[in-house]
C-alpha cells in the first residue's frame, strides 16, 4: 500500500523528545506530514519541542497507556515508526533494558497489527547484528540472536530485532540499524555528542584511542524515511556513516573551532580505571566519559556496510568533516546562547 503525505495518513512515532526522534518529526513535517509523538509520562515539557503534532504520553511497557495513540478511522491510515530505546553502556540492568526495548516493542507490534496498521518501521542498532572477525565488513543479517553480540543494551536490541522479524507474516515491517549517531539538534546530550560539546567547552582534558563508525543523525533520518517509503517488507538495512578513529574526530573539530586538542590517554590505563569511572558515574548520576563496555565497542569492528541502503533508497552519508562544523556552529548557536548556559549542566568526570 502507498504511504501518503496527507491528512488522511498518521505517522505514529515514538521517543519524539530524543535526538533522532526530533529529527525525524522535523523531516516528516517538511513533507506535511500528520504525526502523533510519543513521549515518556516522567519526560519534562521542552520548549524548544514546538512542533505541531499531536503529543502522547505513555510507557511502551504499559499497552494500556499507550494504546489511545493507534485509534484512528476507517478511512485514516496508521503508519509506526518505532524510535524510543533505553540505550546504556554500563553494566548489568539488563532487566529494565529487557522491559523497554524487547517488551516495548512487543506491545507496539501487538497495537500496531491490532490496529491494522500499514507499516511499521523498526530502528535497531548496528549492535543488534552478530559481529565478525575484525577487518571484515559487517552487513546486514536475518537472524538475531542475544547469545552471539556483546553487552546488555545490544542483548535487548538483538532480541528486540528477532521479534520483529517474526512479525513479518502478520505485519509490513522494515528495520534499520543505525550507528553511532552524531550531529546537530541533540538537545538532550548524547554520550558521543557530550564528548565533542565538552571539548568545545573546554572539559574534556583528555581522549581515548580507539574508534567506531559514526553517521550524521540528519542522513539516518533520510534513510529511515526512504525505508518506510521504499524498504521491502521483512527487510533491514544498515544506516551507516564511515569509520575513523576517536582521536581523528576531536583533531578535525579542534581545526574548526580553532582549539587545541587534547592528549590521548594510553588504552592500558583507561582499561584500568574504567571500572571505577564506571562506578563513579553511577554514584554521582553523571555521564562517564569512558565505561568497560565503550572501551570494547572503540576496539570491536567498526567496519559497517550501507550498500544495500543505497541500491535501495540512494542512502548517501555526508562527510564527517561536514557533521562536525554543523555540530560545531549549532552548539554554539543553541546550546552556548546565554538563554541555554543554565541548561548546558552536563560535564564528563
Amino acid at each position: 500500500m502507498e504511504i501518503r503525505f496527507d491528512q488522511k495518513t498518521i505517522f505514529f512515532v515514538t521517543g519524539a523528545y530524543g535526538h533522532l526522534g526530533n529529527v525525524v518529526i522535523r523531516d516528516l513535517l517538511n513533507r506535511g506530514a500528520r504525526i502523533r509523538a510519543l513521549i515518556h509520562p516522567s519526560d519534562l515539557s521542552d520548549e524548544r519541542f514546538n512542533f505541531p503534532v499531536e503529543l502522547y504520553r505513555g510507557d511502551l511497557r504499559s499497552r494500556e497507556s499507550i494504546k489511545a495513540a493507534f485509534i484512528h478511522q476507517p478511512d485514516e491510515q496508521l503508519v509506526v515508526i518505532h524510535l524510543a530505546s533505553l540505550i546504556s553502556t554500563f553494566k548489568g540492568g539488563f532487566n529494565r533494558l529487557y522491559r523497554t526495548n524487547v517488551v516495548g516493542t512487543k506491545n507496539l507490534l501487538e497495537l500496531a497489527v491490532a490496529n491494522n496498521a500499514i507499516r511499521f518501521l523498526y530502528v535497531s542498532s548496528v549492535h543488534a547484528l552478530t559481529e565478525p572477525p575484525l577487518g571484515v565488513i559487517n552487513h546486514e543479517r536475518t537472524d538475531f540472536n542475544p547469545k552471539f553480540v556483546k553487552g546488555t543494551y545490544a542483548k535487548s536490541k538483538a532480541m528486540a530485532s528477532q521479534l520483529v522479524l517474526s512479525y513479518m507474516n502478520k505485519l509490513d515491517v522494515v528495520m534499520v540499524h543505525p550507528s553511532g549517531i552524531i550531529g546537530p539538534f541533540d538537545y538532550r546530550h548524547s554520550p558521543t555528542n557530550q564528548v565533542f560539546f565538552d571539548y568545545l567547552n573546554g572539559k574534556l582534558p583528555l581522549i581515548i584511542k580507539g574508534g567506531y563508525d559514526f553517521v550524521d543523525v540528519r542522513d539516518v533520518s533520510s534513510g529511515i524515511i526512504n525505508a518506510l517509503l521504499n524498504g521491502k517488507r521483512g527487510e533491514n538495512y544498515i544506516l551507516s556513516g564511515a569509520y575513523t578513529t576517536i582521536e581523528n574526530m576531536i583533531g578535525i573539530l579542534s581545526k574548526i573551532a580553532k582549539n587545541k586538542a587534547p592528549k590521548v590517554l594510553p588504552l592500558w590505563i583507561a582499561i584500568i580505571v574504567a571500572p571505577f569511572v564506571e562506578a563513579w558515574a553511577k554514584m554521582s548520576k553523571r555521564q562517564p566519559l569512558f565505561t568497560p563496555y565503550s572501551l570494547y565497542t572503540t576496539r570491536s569492528n567498526g567496519l559497517f556496510s550501507h550498500e544495500k541502503a543505497r541500491v535501495a533508497f540512494d542512502y548517501c552519508p555526508r562527510p564527517l568533516a561536514d557533521s562536525l562544523k554543523d555540530i560545531y556552529e549549532w552548539y554554539f548557536d543553541s546550546v552556548m546562547h546565554p538563554k541555554r548556559l543554565k541548561q548546558h549542566k552536563k560535564r564528563y568526570l
